[in-house]
C-alpha cells in the first residue's frame, strides 16, 4: 500500500469517528505500526487537517476537512478511469471530450504514485459501434433532459410506422449498439423508450413539462424495477 493511500484510509477513519479513537484502535484497523500512526498523524496536520488529540488520548477529525490531494482511492481512481473510457467509446463526441477534460483534471491534483496508478490503468472498454449521424444531435437532447424541456418527434416504429409524438425527455441510455431515449409520451400517456437512430426528425419547445426530472425517473425505476440508490 502506497503512503498517499495509507493517509486517505486514516482521514477516512479518523471522519467515520464522532469521539477521540485512540492511535491503537486507528492501528489494528489500518494494519500498521502505532508509530506509523503518529508519522501519519502529523503529516496530515502539516497539511492542514484538523485533527485534535494526543497520543494516549486519542484523535479526533473535526468536519469540514477534504485534503484535494487525497480525495481519491486506488479503486475510486481505477472506476473513473473505467468510466471515462466507457464515455469515450459509447458517448457522442462531446461527452467523450468533456470525459478527457474532467480525468486531465483529477491527474492534475495527484500525488504522484496515484497518477502513476491513472496513467498505467490496466482496464480497458470494448470498441463501440460506429457513430450515426444521428449522435451530433445527442448533445441537443441532453440539454433537453437538463432543462426538463419538451421535445417534439417525428418517430418510426420497428414496423415502419412513422408518428409525431410530443415527449418528456428525463433519461437517455448509451448501450452498446443503440441509443435510447426515455419519456413521457403524451401521445400514450406513459413512459416510453425510443431507439434515437429511429427518430426521423426532432424540435426542442423551450417549455417546462409539468413534472420534475427526478420524479419521472424515479416513476420509471418504478416501474422497470430498477434498484433506487
Amino acid at each position: 500500500m502506497s503512503r498517499t493511500q495509507r493517509l486517505f484510509d486514516l482521514l477516512q477513519l479518523l471522519r467515520s469517528y464522532r469521539f477521540p479513537v485512540t492511535a491503537q484502535t486507528l492501528a489494528d484497523q489500518l494494519q500498521i505500526s502505532v508509530r506509523s500512526v503518529y508519522r501519519d498523524i502529523a503529516s496530515l496536520q502539516q497539511q492542514g487537517a484538523d485533527i485534535s488529540g494526543e497520543a494516549g488520548l486519542g484523535y479526533v477529525l473535526k468536519p469540514g476537512f477534504m485534503l484535494p490531494p487525497l480525495m481519491f482511492s486506488e479503486e475510486e481512481i481505477e472506476a473513473m478511469v473505467l468510466g471515462s473510457r466507457w464515455v469515450a467509446e459509447h458517448g457522442d463526441a462531446h461527452l467523450a471530450q468533456a470525459a478527457k477534460a474532467a480525468l486531465d483534471k483529477i491527474a492534475a491534483v495527484l500525488p504522484s504514485d496515484l497518477r502513476l496508478s491513472l496513467d498505467t490503468n490496466a482496464l480497458l472498454v470494448g470498441p463501440d459501434a460506429p457513430p450515426s449521424d444521428f449522435d451530433e444531435a445527442l448533445p441537443l437532447l441532453r440539454a433537453a433532459i437538463r432543462q426538463e424541456h419538451k421535445i417534439k418527434l417525428s418517430y418510426v416504429d420497428a414496423k415502419g410506422h412513422t408518428s409525431e409524438r410530443m415527449i418528456w425527455p428525463f433519461a437517455l441510455g448509451f448501450f452498446e449498439r443503440v441509443r435510447v431515449l426515455v419519456a413521457w409520451c403524451e401521445l400514450r400517456q406513459e413512459i416510453r423508450h425510443f431507439r434515437t437512430d429511429r427518430i426521423k426528425a426532432f424540435e426542442v419547445y423551450p417549455l417546462h413539462y409539468p413534472q420534475r426530472r427526478h420524479a419521472l425517473l424515479r416513476q420509471w425505476r418504478e416501474q422497470e424495477n430498477i434498484p433506487i440508490p
